[in-house]
């Protein structure tokens, strides 16, 4: 067992490392479906060592095969299995047939998958689909994960949960809600984004032992990055530093009624180690912002004319938060796009530049879902249901650097390369964590990141900030409550 790769893959890839394995390494298929099964039975023991009557619900093809060695391997330690079985004996073939006929052996037998064999189960092991699956679940398939997920026993899902797609993290009709789910040779994107985290539960995995020279030979689909990885990205600062080497972010937004978002993004830029950050705003509420966090230099701006000599001294703009969409909204995006000053653009920016669509290459575009669903004109459904897919639209229709936020945020470089965060919780569903991020990349530009580093170690800041603030509890937590965390997190601490 190991932690998680960095390496995602789609279905397709995994299967081509698992050919690779079988046909260029010379490791029989069988024995990569006894080591899955070996694993995923270690597994089971150290997280419900309590557990007496394991049921495995398997269906027909490798995944079921490797339900067959968890159920052998249960009946040898002496424990109550029985396994549903929602495929005939004689359809069975390969590797699968070879499992069943291992496992029969022992004395158990395949039963109907039905409720009652379910009921008194301590632990449901889930090795119904697997990855292959490329439509919606119907018929007795549908019904068989609807009887795991109404059971009351725990599910442990085998290599993925029946019912989730592997590619996109889309359920296909209905998913097993899997407390845990154990991943083997490549793990699949589709896990860890969308509604993948909310169906895997916990995530483990095992490469099987597969040569790594296996992994040389096929393309990774997406990067999972983690703050530890990219935090050498802001090194310690030398002695001589000062704030005009730190760079001067410049924030646009807070319309009338809305200067607390501009205000929280003025903050996390500061709070993130930019020298300077000027916040331009709607005059009647500039004073406010200011006496709450005096380290901002605030400006009420009327008009084009106000906000030009304030893009002449920044390095970076960030525009969008409680901008609003009414004609001084749009006069200020409008000032902003013709300038040539990198750019962060989040929020009614976004939904402004969805009315009249531009693109540039020196931008960072950070849409939520729905924000995304405008860009494109689809629903916000859609984009979810093809998170990678929306991902790649929005910049080809847009350009720069795009963060798709969201369990498992996505971004995408200007070179095509797709890096995922599974960091972050569901105390972040409240108003003003964007706001945060758009700060938090903000002032990663102004310190000499590029804007795809800047993107990749911002979400990874903002998430791992959310974590630590979340310990007192998910529900209620702010995004002020990031500030701390952020600026211990920027330090190294």
């Amino acid at each position: 067992m190991s932690s998680l790769p960095h390496k995602l893959y789609r279905a397709a890839e995994v299967r081509e490392l698992d050919r690779i394995a079988i046909e260029v390494f010379s490791i029989p298929g069988f024995d990569l479906m006894t080591r899955a099964g070996e694993a995923a039975f270690a597994v089971l023991q150290v997280r419900w060592p309590g557990a007496r009557r394991i049921v495995v619900v398997c269906g027909g093809g490798n995944n079921g095969g490797d339900g067959f060695v968890v159920a052998r391997l249960a009946r040898a330690k002496g424990l109550d299995v029985s396994v549903g079985l929602l495929a005939s004996v004689e359809s069975l073939k390969g590797d699968a047939q070879l499992a069943y006929e291992s496992m029969v052996v022992v004395g158990v037998e395949p039963q109907v998958i039905t409720s009652e064999l379910l009921a008194d189960a301590d632990v449901i092991v889930d090795a119904l689909l697997g990855t292959g699956l490329d439509r919606e679940v119907e018929g007795a398939l549908r019904d068989a994960i609807v009887a795991m997920n109404v059971s009351s026993a725990p599910v442990f899902a085998i290599d993925i949960p029946s019912g989730l797609n592997a590619d996109s993290g889309a359920v296909m009709g209905v998913a097993v809600n899997a407390a845990a789910t154990i991943s083997f040779i490549g793990l699949k994107q589709g896990m860890l984004t969308g509604d993948g985290p909310a169906h895997c539960g916990d995530i483990l995995f095992d490469d099987l032992d597969i040569p790594l020279a296996t992994y040389d030979k096929v393309a990774v689909a997406a990067e999972r990055i983690e703050y530890d990885d990219l935090s050498a990205l802001l090194p310690r600062r030398p002695r001589t530093a000062h704030k005009g080497d730190c760079g001067h972010v410049l924030v646009i937004g807070g319309a009338p009624g809305m200067s607390g978002a501009v205000r929280m993004a003025g903050e996390a830029a500061l709070r993130c180690g930019a020298g300077l950050v000027t916040i331009a705003t709607a005059a009647e509420h500039a004073a406010t912002i200011n006496q709450a966090r005096p380290e901002l230099m605030v400006h009420g701006v009327n008009d084009a004319s106000d906000l030009r000599p304030l893009i002449k001294n920044a390095d970076v703009i960030a525009i969008g938060p409680g901008l609003g969409q009414s004609k001084w909204g749009m006069a200020m995006l409008d000032a902003v796009l013709s300038c040539d000053v990198p750019l962060v653009v989040d929020a009614d920016a976004l939904n402004l530049l969805a009315i009249e669509p531009h693109m540039r290459d020196d931008w960072v575009l950070t849409p939520h879902p729905g924000e995304a669903a405008r860009l494109l004109n689809v629903l916000t459904d859609e984009v979810q249901a093809e998170r990678f897919s929306a991902i790649d639209k929005l910049q080809c229709q847009y350009g720069g650097v795009v963060v798709l936020k969201g369990s498992g945020t996505l971004v995408l470089d200007q070179d095509g390369s797709v890096s995922l965060c599974d960091s972050g919780n569901p105390g972040m569903a409240s108003g003003g964590m964007g706001d945060v991020l758009t700060g938090v990349i903000g002032a990663l530009i102004a310190q000499g990141l590029e804007l795809a580093a800047a993107a990749k170690l911002g979400v990874c800041l903002h998430a791992n900030a959310a974590d630590r603030a979340s310990v007192a509890g998910e529900r209620g937590l702010l995004a002020s409550d990031l500030m701390p965390h952020l600026r211990k997190l920027v330090n190294g601490l």
